[in-house]
């Protein structure tokens, strides 16, 4: 078992030769308590040899990765070796930066300064939207820079990523709450949202 300098929380396990097992840890986890890497440990040789891992080695790991000093603590290792690729605000149709700077100043006060917005490399239809905390960056899929695409349905996207600037995600009882009541509330303020939600669910349907 090695430790390595993964940018987050990363762990992997492999067998490269017969009666060898090799483990290679994010570093983040040097500092973690004993019973945690036993956890992982568990998790990683189930996961290696398709068997079941307890629930207790879930939720001890689960415990230790989700709280708030952990989170605070991959984050900032996301920062200092990760780098945020995203392809410039201008697409064929839609500005994002227009529509951030409209949003921002309009719904938002004009408090979300420094987030850095910018269309996706790939043309997901799965994930339409992110917002990255540790880079303070919005991506857009680039499948929705298209003629037949409303300008609302852009905005809301946008919109909802901005909300999580906003709200931080949440912890309750070792779970990531990423849209609490707050955010829900806050996302049915946006002069539009049935009716981006009616696209965006018949663009689903039509799949």
């Amino acid at each position: 078992m090695s430790f390595r300098r993964f940018t987050g929380l990363r762990s992997a396990i492999r067998t490269p030769q017969k009666n060898c097992i090799e483990a290679h840890l994010s570093d983040v986890l040097e500092e973690a308590p004993p019973l945690v890497i036993e956890a992982l440990a568990e998790i990683l040789i189930t996961r290696l040899f398709g068997m079941r891992t307890s629930r207790e080695a879930h939720e001890c790991y689960k415990a230790w990765a989700s709280s708030r000093a952990i989170t605070r603590r991959v984050e900032e290792v996301r920062r200092q070796r990760g780098r945020k690729r995203l392809l410039p605000p201008q697409g064929l149709f839609f500005n994002l930066k227009a529509v951030f700077d409209d949003l921002n100043h309009g719904l938002f006060g004009g408090e979300l300064g420094g987030v850095r917005i910018g269309w996706s490399h790939s043309r997901s239809r799965t994930m339409l939207g992110h917002y990255d905390s540790s880079h303070r960056t919005i991506t857009v899929t680039r499948w929705l820079d298209r003629r037949r695409v409303p300008r609302y349905v852009v905005e809301y996207l946008v919109f909802h990523e901005m909300l999580h600037a906003r709200f931080p995600v949440e912890h309750r009882n070792h779970r990531r709450v990423l849209h609490s009541k707050a955010f829900r509330e806050a996302e049915r303020g946006f002069p539009h949202y049935q009716r981006a939600i009616r696209w965006l669910r018949g663009i689903k349907a039509d799949e």
